[in-house]
């Protein structure tokens, strides 16, 4: 199959490339740095010349938006807004003008979408729509506007011959350097993986390979459109969840955070606390009901094996060393 992925540069894109390209499928990424063998430059708001590319393919994965590993200012946030709409509707656009549309468009949305809860998880039935809790920060709701407003660029995209679904994902675990993984494994091995204002807060979190899985599932799926959370089964406090990570690693303890010292943390890590602190309790409904089997359904066999390919990575070597 021909698979176009806008966006496709970032370490979800890295993921499904090679996952994707080793399956012997076409894979054309549209950037907008100066592009490399199997990229098209865009712009991620015009219609261009990039569009030829949509025309007869297969499948659109759009992954297009400004990364949330930023400090939540106005402006970072009206980027990451402007990013995710604009991309978007433009790819609708493309796919709306094509002679061969494709039959299936892929949106990437986010798991952030759901409201700061603790009492009950989360799916796309049951699930609370964010931005009206009491006691949280402002600029949270901003966040849940952004994911509906990403959602919503999609569905109104007139696109009657292809089918749409929105990945509401949690965060894609993968040993490559610099993603979330990487983060939270270097604070581990600091010793500084303890509870953060509590460690009550739920993480959604799903294994790079069932990531890969689920969107080829979704790919051959014509009976599933609209949103789809893309999480592992099993979402867990965040103590539990560092703890397990800690475990897997061979660090003993990890210092526990108070939500003062998280501010700081992600003021030097430059990014922003609602990463930690929101309790995303997200459960993947529509995927358990259409009998998908996930590979890593719980933390501590996940968290073992991403570490496993770490320590091969950097050359093995006992926990006492690390």
């Amino acid at each position: 199959m021909k698979i176009v992925m806008p966006g496709g540069t970032g370490q979800v894109g890295g993921i499904l490339k090679r996952a994707l390209a080793a399956a012997g499928h076409e894979v054309v990424t549209l950037t907008r740095r100066p592009p490399r063998e199997g990229e098209v430059r865009w712009d991620g708001k015009t219609l261009g010349p990039w569009a030829a590319a949509v025309d007869g393919s297969d499948v659109v994965i759009n992954l297009a938006g400004r990364s949330v590993s930023c400090r939540y200012t106005a402006a970072n946030l009206r980027d990451m807004m402007d990013s995710r709409v604009d991309s978007a509707r433009v790819v609708g656009a493309a796919i709306a003008d094509a002679a061969r549309p494709p039959r299936v468009w892929l949106q990437m949305s986010t798991a952030t979408v759901y409201a700061h809860r603790f009492d009950a998880p989360n799916d796309e039935a049951t699930g609370l729509i964010g931005g009206t809790e009491a006691g949280v920060p402002d600029y949270w709701a901003y966040s849940v506007a952004i994911a509906k407003a990403w959602e919503q660029a999609q569905w109104q995209a007139e696109t009657p011959a292809t089918r749409k679904v929105a990945l509401r994902s949690a965060m894609v675990m993968s040993p490559d350097p610099g993603g979330v993984f990487a983060v939270l494994l270097g604070l581990a091995r600091l010793g500084l993986g303890g509870p953060v204002a509590g460690g009550a807060q739920y993480v959604s979190w799903i294994h790079e390979h069932d990531f890969v899985r689920a969107v080829e599932f979704l790919m051959d799926r014509e009976d599933i459109t609209g949103p789809v959370n893309l999480a592992a089964p099993q979402p867990l406090p965040q103590r539990a969840f560092m703890r397990t990570l800690r475990s897997a690693w061979g660090v003993p303890v990890g210092l526990p955070a108070t939500r003062w010292m998280a501010e700081v943390g992600a003021f030097a890590l430059r990014s922003d606390t609602e990463l930690l602190l929101k309790s995303r309790r997200v459960v993947p409904g529509r995927l358990t009901r259409a009998n998908f089997d996930f590979q890593y359904p719980r933390w501590p066999q996940a968290a073992d094996e991403l570490v496993r390919r770490v320590r091969e990575r950097v050359g093995g070597g006992s926990p006492a060393r690390r």
